[in-house]
C-alpha cells in the first residue's frame, strides 16, 4: 500500500510539473512583452532549470572569464547523450554565441526561447543535429549593466556593455586571447568542434528596412569547396528560409555616414573575430547583425527565426557539410600556396535588390555642418553594387613545420590551448631551415584592444642551418590545424602573432656602440673591405640626408660589421621545408 501511494505521488508531482512548465520557462522577455532581456544571474538560472526539468538539456562551466565567474555551455541533444566525441561520429553540431556585446543582446533572449521550444517538442526536435550555446560570453560585460551605452539603439529598457570585466572588446580577440574569456571559449570550441557557429549580434551604421542582416565568414577566404558551397548554396537556402517567414535580410551593410545605395563591401572577418577564428577550422561560420534601430521584439524574434533556419539547413544538408569539412583539411600540403594578405577585387561584385530609405545630406541643426538624414517616409528597391569577391595580395608555400625556441612559451601555450599537436626535442639539433627578418613594418600610434598593433609587415627571407637546443618545439602543418599555424605563425599574416606584439622585443637593438670607440674599428672595417667601402661610399653620394648625419653613417656600418647582434629584427621562429 505505501508503494502505491508512493507512486502515486510521484505521478501526481509529474503532472504537476508538465503543467507549470509554460509559466516556469516564460522569459523575462516574454514576461515584459518584449521591451526586457535578462539579466546574467536570470539566463544561467533559466538554462539550469531547463536542464533539471528536460533530460535533453545540459548545462556544464567550463573555464574562467575576467570577470570571475565561469563561462558556460549549453547542450540540447533529443538523445539526451552529452559526450561530444560519441555525438561527433554520427551527428552535426551548430554552435550559437551569444552576449559578446552584451549591449546587443537579441540572442540571449532568442537562444533561451529556442532551446525551451526544442526541448518542449514546439519545434520538431532534429535527428541529425545537436544544439550547443554559450549563453553569454561576455559576463563581465552583462553584469554591467545600463541603460544608455548603446546610444543608437532601440531597446531593450537596459542591457550590458561592450567591453568586458577588463574592458576589453572580445570580438577582437579570439587569436592574441589576452582574456580568460577567449582561453575558454578555445576549450569549449575544441570540445564542441561544431560544423556550424552562429554569433550573435546587432548592427551599428545606416538606416533600412531590414530587421535582419547576415554576416558569413568571407567566401573567398574560406576557400576550397566550403566556400562555394557558403555562398551559392547555404546563404541562399538562409535567404529563401527567411523570405517564407515573410522576413528578408541582407548582407551586413557595412557603411557608416554615407547612403547605402552608393554600394558597399563585404566586411573581411580577419582571425581576431569569431568567425575568422572558427572558420581556421573549417566551421561555416555567420554573425547575425540585426538592426538597432528596429523595436526589441522584432528583432529577437528576427533572431530566433534566424536560428531556426539555420538548424534546419545543418539538419537538411548534414551529409554535404561534414563531406565539405573532412575534404577541407586536406587542401592544405606541404609546398601549396597560403594566401596571408587580401583585397577587394573590384572586378567581380553581386547587384542586391536593396530595400532602404532614401538618405540626404542637410545642415546640421547642432554643428552648422552637413550631416546625413533619413527619411522613412521614402522607402525604395533599387539595384545596389555589393562587392563580396575578394583576392589574395601576398601568399607563402606551406611548410613542413615550424621550430619555435622554448623561451616562446607564450606562442606555445597559444597553440597547445588551441589543440594543435607538437613534439619537443629530445636533445640538440642543427636544422638547415628558412629564416625570416623583419624588413618593415608599421606600427599603430593609437592604443587598440590593449596592443599598439602592426600592419604591413614584410619580410626578408634566407636558408641558414640553425642549431635548436633540448626542449625547443617542432610544430608540423600535417595536422587538422593547420590554417591557425599558419595565421598565427607567419608574420605577414593580417592577425599574426607578429602583427599583435607577441614579438616585439627583437625589434630592440639591446646592444650598441660608442662613437669615439667605433669610429677606429669602422676606419679598420672599411680599409679591410673594399666593396664596403665602395657601397658606403656610393650611399654618401646618392642620399643627402644620409651623407650630411655622421650617426647614421657610423650605425650603417656597424649594421653590416660582425658586431652588429643577430637577433635584431631576426624573427626568431623557422620553417623546415
Amino acid at each position: 500500500m505505501k508503494y502505491l501511494l508512493l507512486i502515486m505521488i510521484c505521478f501526481v508531482f509529474s503532472c504537476s510539473k508538465h503543467n507549470n512548465s509554460s509559466d516556469n520557462f516564460e522569459t523575462r522577455f516574454e514576461k515584459s512583452q518584449g521591451t526586457q532581456t535578462a539579466t546574467y544571474k536570470e539566463t544561467i538560472a533559466y538554462y539550469k532549470h531547463l536542464a533539471e526539468y528536460y533530460p535533453e538539456i545540459k548545462i556544464q562551466t567550463i573555464g574562467e572569464t575576467d570577470s570571475g565567474k565561469p563561462l558556460h555551455l549549453v547542450t540540447y541533444n533529443p538523445d539526451s547523450q552529452f559526450n561530444y566525441e560519441i555525438i561527433r561520429e554520427n551527428k552535426r553540431i551548430l554552435l550559437i554565441n551569444n552576449g559578446i556585446h552584451p549591449g546587443e543582446p537579441d540572442g540571449i533572449d532568442a537562444t533561451m526561447m529556442f532551446f525551451r521550444d526544442l526541448a518542449n517538442g514546439t519545434i520538431k526536435a532534429p535527428k541529425k543535429t545537436v544544439l550547443a550555446t554559450i549563453p553569454i560570453y561576455n559576463v563581465g560585460g552583462s553584469l554591467n549593466r545600463n541603460s544608455f551605452s548603446r546610444t543608437n539603439q532601440n531597446g531593450p529598457e537596459s542591457y550590458g556593455f561592450r567591453g568586458n570585466a577588463r574592458n576589453y572588446d572580445l570580438n577582437r580577440d579570439f587569436i592574441k586571447s589576452d582574456t580568460k574569456n577567449a582561453r575558454s571559449f578555445a576549450k569549449i570550441f575544441h570540445l564542441v568542434q561544431p560544423d556550424v557557429f552562429i554569433d550573435n549580434h546587432v548592427s551599428n551604421g545606416a538606416d533600412y528596412q531590414y530587421t535582419l542582416t547576415h554576416l558569413f565568414t568571407q567566401h573567398n577566404k574560406l576557400g576550397g569547396d566550403l566556400g562555394p558551397y557558403l555562398h551559392h548554396k547555404m546563404m541562399p537556402e538562409l535567404i529563401e528560409k527567411l523570405k517564407k517567414k515573410k522576413l528578408i535580410i541582407t548582407p551586413y551593410v557595412n557603411v557608416f555616414n554615407q547612403v547605402p545605395e552608393n554600394g558597399f563591401s563585404q566586411f573581411f572577418d580577419s582571425p581576431r573575430y569569431s568567425t575568422g577564428y572558427t572558420t581556421l577550422f573549417n566551421s561555416f561560420g555567420m554573425m547575425v547583425e540585426t538592426h538597432m534601430l528596429k523595436p526589441y521584439k522584432q528583432r529577437v524574434e528576427g533572431t530566433y527565426e534566424l536560428m531556426k533556419s539555420m538548424l534546419e539547413i545543418t539538419e537538411e544538408d548534414g551529409k554535404e557539410i561534414s563531406d565539405l569539412r573532412a575534404k577541407a583539411y586536406k587542401n592544405y600540403t606541404v609546398g601549396k600556396s597560403y594566401p596571408l594578405q587580401w583585397e577587394v577585387d573590384t572586378t567581380k561584385s553581386t547587384t542586391l535588390q536593396f530595400e532602404g530609405y532614401e538618405g540626404t545630406f542637410i545642415k546640421s541643426d547642432v554643428t552648422g555642418f552637413k550631416r546625413l538624414k533619413y527619411n522613412r517616409s521614402k522607402p525604395f528597391t533599387k539595384p545596389v553594387k555589393y562587392q563580396d569577391y575578394f583576392k589574395p595580395t601576398a601568399s607563402v608555400s606551406i611548410p613542413k613545420a615550424y621550430v619555435i625556441p622554448q623561451g616562446w612559451f607564450n606562442v606555445i601555450d597559444l597553440l597547445k590551448l588551441n589543440k594543435i599537436k607538437m613534439r619537443t626535442m629530445m636533445q640538440d639539433t642543427t636544422i638547415t631551415v628558412e629564416s625570416y627578418r623583419i624588413a618593415q613594418y608599421e606600427t599603430g600610434n593609437k592604443a587598440f584592444e590593449g596592443h599598439y598593433p602592426h600592419k604591413n609587415t614584410v619580410v626578408h627571407k634566407s636558408t641558414k642551418t640553425v642549431t635548436f637546443r633540448a626542449g625547443d618545439i617542432i610544430v608540423p602543418t600535417n595536422q587538422n590545424g593547420v590554417r591557425y599555424i599558419l595565421e598565427t605563425l607567419e608574420p605577414e599574416a593580417v592577425d599574426s602573432f607578429f602583427n599583435w606584439n607577441f614579438f616585439d622585443t627583437i625589434l630592440q637593438q639591446k646592444e650598441g656602440f660608442s662613437p669615439y670607440v667605433w669610429e677606429d674599428k669602422a676606419a679598420q672595417l672599411l680599409a679591410e673591405n673594399d666593396s664596403l667601402k665602395m657601397a658606403f661610399e656610393t650611399l654618401k653620394t646618392t642620399d643627402s640626408t644620409f651623407a650630411k648625419n655622421w650617426y647614421a653613417q657610423l650605425d650603417w656600418l656597424h649594421k653590416h660589421s660582425k658586431y652588429y647582434e643577430k637577433a635584431h629584427l631576426q624573427y626568431p621562429i623557422y620553417r623546415i621545408l
